[in-house]
């Protein structure tokens, strides 16, 4: 009876080994570096995690929806190549606001393409989404084919202000946990979940399963754009380049945050958290001197202690029954 009441609080908050995780690498992080939870250095910190973090929030959704996308970091590339051509220091409110529109209507363009390839045509999603990855690379060198850009320094104090007492990017996370926690809570967020759990039980029992589907790659290419805004505010300048690390880092962020990449469970409170523990995984190497790479090979090694868990476990089940 216990087992099943612990199965049941895992399976609703699987958030809570990236919770433990969390408690670890803030302890870690404050024997290196005394000052890590002043307020600037919150701030500063939040402002290089939010990006990603506005990333892993449309990654979170395909992949509980049972997909994959791979085209994320290409996506925020060629957002901040968008912007980083329409902004200027001189630019109007109007002209900012337009840059943003239209960034925003690529992100979603980007989705419905993605979208109609996995959901109506049927191809697989990793292999999908990794083609069209290189399409929007390639769009995205040639609106910006070099690093460049100069942002409105307006937009960019806004983004470094601490309205309330709190940084401005502070306020934006709970603003994204806050919609997670309404979406989860309405019909769509339940034929999110039993899409991704089992497609075909899912249809037989009425629900719209291609619909879903490509609704949640429409919310990745809209929350890749908004994550390349806030990339290009954070650093004032676009590059060709800006999004290669980040597709990586969202698949990593998502399952460190509990969610299983066959679909069908876990949230977007998690992959944040995860994106937290991965900034303060660099925030450690970057204080021990350790090599760049080991970086790099953890964020491998999580994907695939994620993928042979499952069945780790069910061997060792197999293993205590005999």
């Amino acid at each position: 009876m216990t087992g099943l009441v612990l199965r049941r609080i895992i399976s609703r908050h699987s958030y809570l080994f990236a919770l433990l995780l969390l408690v670890v690498a803030v302890l870690v992080n404050l024997r290196l570096q005394d000052n890590l939870l002043e307020v600037n250095v919150i701030s500063r910190n939040f402002r290089n995690f939010l990006p990603l973090i506005v990333l892993v929030v449309g990654q979170s959704v395909v992949i509980i929806g049972g997909g994959i996308d791979l085209s994320a970091g290409a996506i925020v590339t060629l957002g901040n190549a968008i912007l980083a051509t329409l902004i200027t220091s001189e630019s109007s409110s109007g002209q900012i606001l337009l840059a943003i529109l239209l960034t925003c209507g690529a992100g979603v363009l980007a989705g419905v393409v993605n979208g109609l390839c996995v959901a109506y045509l049927r191809l697989q999603p990793i292999v999908t989404t990794y083609a069209t990855s290189f399409i929007f690379t390639g769009v995205a060198l040639l609106i910006l084919p070099r690093p460049g850009g100069d942002m409105a320094a307006a937009v960019r104090s806004l983004y470094r202000s601490t309205p309330g007492g709190a940084p401005f990017t502070l306020w934006m996370v709970f603003t994204l946990i806050a919609i997670w926690l309404v979406v989860r809570s309405t019909r769509y967020g339940q034929f999110l979940f039993a899409t991704g759990g089992k497609s075909e039980s899912a249809y037989f029992t009425g629900i719209p399963v291609n619909f879903v589907k490509f609704s949640t790659y429409l919310w990745s290419g809209l929350f890749a754009a908004l994550a390349a805004l806030a990339l290009t505010v954070n650093t004032g300048t676009g590059s060709p380049r800006s999004g290669d690390l980040l597709t990586l880092n969202s698949v990593v962020a998502v399952v460190l945050g509990g969610t299983r990449l066959s679909g069908g469970q876990g949230g977007v409170i998690g992959s944040i958290l995860g994106v937290v523990i991965l900034g303060l995984i660099a925030n450690i190497i970057s204080f021990a001197s350790v090599d760049s790479w080991a970086q790099t090979l953890v964020s491998a090694l999580i994907i695939i202690f994620a993928l042979i868990g499952p069945g780790l476990v069910r061997l060792a089940r197999k293993a205590v029954a005999r």
